[in-house]
């Protein structure tokens, strides 16, 4: 896919992952609109890259009535939607059980709620907006980027539902790219590993450091703009599709 002039949706894209990809799509010409709860970054992000390339849609990626007026406010800016790139998401971290009891079960939903229904309501609402754009020469229409997590093959101790949540992002893959193939719309999910993002920034610099140190080559924490770099590669190699893209240096997660 031809990024100069294409939309892209992109959650969580006041932030982390979703912002250094926000960024790196405006930088290929795309147009963006930034999905993010409404305290967010993304008003401020939107102003800073310009009314042209890029708006700020608040919603909650569970809420179905959110999520379709997004869509329909992008479509209405920009004129439809080819690329739609999930990052929302929610981390937590408790043991299925012990000293202080069972985890408690709406912790497990929330999880759920966020990481994998939330991403299928998302890209499910995007994908048939793509519908209407017409097919490129090659046929396509447009594409799904997913992102799951090491933790979904090598999840650690603590992280049952996490797991849970990325494992289902990665099991729908496939089908998905099955179900939208006729369509020319593709979809993939990357899996990052240990990545500098605000949910690791929160940990003291040691802990930090611990977990760069587990990585085999590159040594340190994975880069948001790595991240927003292989984004920016399966958006534009239409031979990619249905597949789960590792990037993590090659960790494989410890127990603990």
């Amino acid at each position: 896919m031809k990024l100069e002039n294409a939309v892209a949706l992109v959650t969580g894209g006041a932030s982390g992952l979703g912002e250094a990809t926000v960024r790196a799509f405006v930088a290929k010409g795309a147009r963006i609109a930034i999905l993010d709860r409404p305290n967010s970054n993304g008003e401020k992000l939107a102003a800073e890259l310009g009314a042209d390339k890029a708006i700020f849609t608040p919603a909650d990626v569970t809420n179905t009535e959110q999520v379709t007026n997004a869509v329909h406010k992008t479509a209405a800016k920009f004129g439809g939607i080819h690329i739609n790139v999930n990052c929302a998401g929610v981390g937590t971290a408790m043991k299925t059980t012990g000293k202080q009891g069972p985890m408690p079960l709406d912790m497990f939903e929330l999880c759920i709620k966020v990481n994998l229904i939330g991403t299928f309501n998302v890209l499910r609402l995007a994908a048939t907006e793509m519908l209407k754009n017409a097919p490129a020469a090659d046929g396509e229409r447009g594409v799904i980027i997913n992102t799951a997590s090491v933790a979904a093959f090598d999840g650690q101790i603590g992280q049952a539902a996490y797991s849970a949540s990325k494992g289902g992002v990665v099991g729908m893959t496939l089908p998905i790219a099955r179900d939208l193939s006729r369509d020319g719309i593709r979809c993939l999910t990357i899996a990052p590993g240990t990545f500098d993002t605000p949910m690791l920034a929160m940990l003291p610099d040691p802990q930090r450091q611990a977990l760069a140190a587990q990585i085999p080559f590159p040594s340190r924490l994975g880069r948001p703009d790595e991240y927003a770099a292989l984004a920016v590669h399966i958006a534009e190699n239409v031979y990619l599709n249905g597949e789960i893209i590792r990037l993590d240096g090659a960790i494989r997660m410890p127990p603990r």
